[in-house]
């Protein structure tokens, strides 16, 4: 199937390593059946991938309960993590939400908890004030529930910058990184220089931009697409793998790294321009529709009836 050792790369300024392609937890929960899941689990722990990501909302729960069932006897191989969704609430909220995430992960503790989804202008100061979600990152550090701690969000630079701007010790920040980000609102060019500046875990997701339509018409392929992400100074692409033949592409590329040259990513950036400047290729940046449920509602947001995640949080589908 490969060939190759799994690249391993440090966690920032921690004494942790991980696998340079990380398995995405929401698309694991959009598979048919647990078995599939289970078997998409086993598969990527034998391959060598450690850092496993997940979400307390993701398909309501679902995609812990199914990702804490895959890794029942493999839970020491992992690096695994988890987001809280509090989206501008509280402490005592995200505190909740940490001991329901460990119930479905069937774990004691988390090796990364991160603050899920900062998307608005003030979810930076939502995020600090006195009993923001923030006091909850130190109690479960405290607590010994959690190794580490960051946060993540996909809408705009500015955002993320203002999170490491007030001051917080975060150990990782998670971004959509991909050759059309560089074009327009870009994480790549204003937030991962700050992050590795600070000697934080910068962790790339959105390797393909969100959606496939770029490699259906023969822009990039997936391939083209992850290693470039890969070849940027992160410490993890989280990858959406919804299938085994997904992940074998995606152990085909990480096996046995080899980054791309500066040339080549300037020459994947250039094939983007015209797709990618006005945003409208990375829809997350610019549309509603792509922020989860569970944000838009402390925001007084409508919410979108049509939307996937919106049927499943009225619905009440998944885990508890």
């Amino acid at each position: 199937m490969t060939t190759g050792d799994m690249s391993m790369r440090p966690f920032g300024h921690t004494d942790a390593k991980v696998s340079a392609l990380g398995l995405g937890g929401h698309h694991l929960g959009d598979l048919k059946t647990i078995e599939e899941a289970i078997q998409l689990v086993h598969e990527a722990v034998d391959a060598g991938v450690t850092f496993f990501d997940n979400c307390w909302e993701y398909h309501n729960g679902k995609a812990e309960d199914w990702m804490g069932r895959g890794l029942t006897g493999r839970r020491d191989k992992v690096f695994l993590m988890t987001k809280v969704c509090t989206h501008g609430r509280g402490k005592d909220l995200a505190l909740q939400m940490l001991e329901q995430s460990l119930r479905r992960l069937q774990t004691d503790h988390l090796d990364l908890w991160q603050v899920h989804g900062v998307t608005f202008d003030n979810d930076p100061e939502l995020a600090y004030r006195k009993g923001g979600v923030l006091e909850a990152l130190d109690q479960a550090k405290k607590q010994g529930k959690v190794r580490f701690v960051g946060f993540t969000g996909h809408k705009e630079p500015a955002i993320h910058l203002k999170m490491l701007e007030l001051g917080y010790p975060f150990d990782s920040v998670q971004m959509p990184l991909n050759p059309f980000d560089a074009h327009f609102h870009s994480f790549e060019n204003q937030v991962l220089p700050e992050v590795v500046k600070r000697g934080m875990a910068p962790l790339g997701m959105k390797s393909m931009g969100g959606r496939p339509d770029a490699i259906k018409k023969g822009i990039l392929t997936a391939e083209e697409m992850l290693r470039y992400a890969m070849s940027l100074p992160v410490t993890t692409t989280i990858a959406g793998i919804d299938a085994l033949d997904v992940l074998h592409q995606n152990l085909r590329v990480a096996r046995g790294f080899k980054p791309m040259t500066r040339d080549e990513m300037d020459a994947l950036r250039k094939r983007c321009a015209a797709t990618a400047a006005d945003g409208r290729y990375e829809t997350y940046k610019v549309s509603l529709r792509f922020d989860n449920p569970q944000a838009r509602l402390p925001h007084h947001f409508p919410l979108d009836s049509t939307q996937k995640e919106v049927k499943e949080m009225l619905n009440g589908a998944g885990a508890k």
